[in-house]
This record gives structure tokens, sequence and C-alpha cells, in this order.
């Protein structure tokens, strides 16, 4: 008897960029216990260069507004010109334990797309540096690929200075 082919787990921010007509292409990576989680050894085992595969950062402002920021995964978010881009005085990196209240995702699998509720969304101007990126699907070890100008359109995010130099 023929082995039936593996079902695709969608993620609800597939469902969401279906449901508004933006193509993509889902990855997953293989995982094992022993796998790291981090950014760059996520694009090497897609065989992606870090420089198109991103992630999404959630900060606080000083007065508890929450702003979402993407950078490709090699790079550093400069809380300064996050700050700046926000328009605020200052910006801290969310707190892990409360990623998940506040967005619905667990880290190493937070999406700028599908979050609980919609943030302020900033992209690192590298962005435009690619035809395709590649951001979380909502799940650990999963991905999404796509234009980077539908993703941006979609959440209504702005392209800025980010990352540090």
């Amino acid at each position: 008897m023929a082995k039936q082919k593996e079902k695709e787990e969608k993620t609800n921010v597939m469902r969401v960029l279906e449901a508004a007509g933006i193509p993509y292409t889902p990855h997953q990576i293989p995982l094992s216990k022993d796998s790291p989680l981090d950014g760059v050894s996520a694009a090497a085992l897609l065989g992606k260069p870090p420089e198109q595969v991103f992630k999404t950062l959630v900060t606080q402002g000083p007065k508890g507004e929450h702003f979402v920021f993407v950078i490709p995964v090699a790079e550093t978010l400069d809380l300064k010109k996050a700050a700046k881009a926000a328009g605020v005085k200052s910006v801290t990196m969310l707190p892990q334990k409360q990623l998940f209240p506040l967005t619905g995702y667990v880290h190493g699998g937070c999406s700028p797309v599908g979050m609980s509720k919609a943030f302020p969304t900033y992209f690192a101007e590298e962005v435009i540096l690619v035809d395709t990126m590649l951001c979380s699907a909502g799940k650990i070890g999963h991905q999404v690929e796509l234009r980077p100008n539908d993703l941006i359109a979609l959440v209504g995010g702005e392209i800025a200075d980010l990352i540090v130099s």
C-alpha cells in the first residue's frame, strides 16, 4: 500500500494570507530536540541567505504602547532607531513571558501577520533588497516566503532604518 502524502499543516498566518489573496510559499524547518532555534540556523536549514529571512520583534514604548519590528535574522535591532521610527522617546524589548498573552505567538514563532491585535509595524529598510522574504508562519519551524510589498501592505507597515550599524 502506498504511503499517504503527509498533509501540509496550515497556520493562522497562512489562512490570513490566503484570505487576503497574497501568494506565498510555505517552508518547514526540520527540527529535532538538538536543533538550534536561532534565525541564522533556520536560514541555513532552509537553504536561504540570512538577509532573506526576517525575525519579528515586539517592543514596548514608555507609555505601555507596543510596536513590532521586522528585521533580518542576522541583525540586531537598534532600540534608539526603533524608537525614532515609532515616534516615541524610547522602546524596550517586550519580556518574553508577555509575548504570548499580547500577540498569541510564542517566542520563535512570532509573525507580523495575525497577531491578537494590530500594532504599528516597521520593517528594516534592508527588506527592499530582496525579491522575496521569509518570516515566521506563526509556529516554530514554519515559515512563509512572500513578496515584501505584499506583507508590508497587509500589516500597514512602514520601512525604516532599524538595525545596528
